[in-house]
């Protein structure tokens, strides 16, 4: 599973060990695959909080995980009048702390945004039903771990 996200991760453009690039903003803003990720932080207004001391461990979802979604989701989401909204999705792939593919475990785990999410590893490594394509993406205030699919908070 290890070589199968570093491939992943090489494909993607991802500088999986260089943790003086920049903090989380700065690495997803440094990758063509994050842009849409980079224009909802922009637009949630989370651009500081994520360039804050952390650390972070962000489950980003890439632009083709952002297609996915129903035509229009976007774009609405992106619309200042579902800024809450927005935030409480990108907070979702948020979970306090530093945590690196070797110490995943299986189980709920808290997100910044206040539910749980889940974590699985039967069949890869998934969270809710994202799975996790790319892992230990290094920043200076955290780690990404790429996912396929947007995930929402529960309720």
């Amino acid at each position: 599973m290890k070589l199968i996200a570093t491939i992943a991760a090489l494909a993607l453009g991802l500088n999986m060990a260089n943790a003086d690039q920049g903090d989380i903003v700065d690495v997803a803003a440094g990758n063509e695959n994050f842009s849409t990720l980079v224009a909802a932080v922009k637009a949630a207004g989370l651009v500081d909080t994520l360039k804050g001391d952390g650390p972070f461990t962000v489950f980003a979802p890439t632009n083709e995980a952002f297609a996915k979604l129903p035509e229009g989701t976007v774009e609405s989401l992106l619309k200042p009048e579902n800024k809450d909204k927005l935030i409480s999705i990108l907070t979702y792939h948020v979970v306090a702390g530093k945590v690196m593919a070797a110490d995943v475990k299986a189980g709920d785990v808290k997100t910044v945004q206040g539910s749980d999410a889940t974590i699985s590893t039967n069949d890869g490594v998934k969270i809710d039903k994202a799975n996790v394509v790319a892992t230990d993406v290094a920043a200076k205030n955290g780690v990404i771990h790429v996912i396929d699919s947007v995930i929402m908070p529960k309720g």
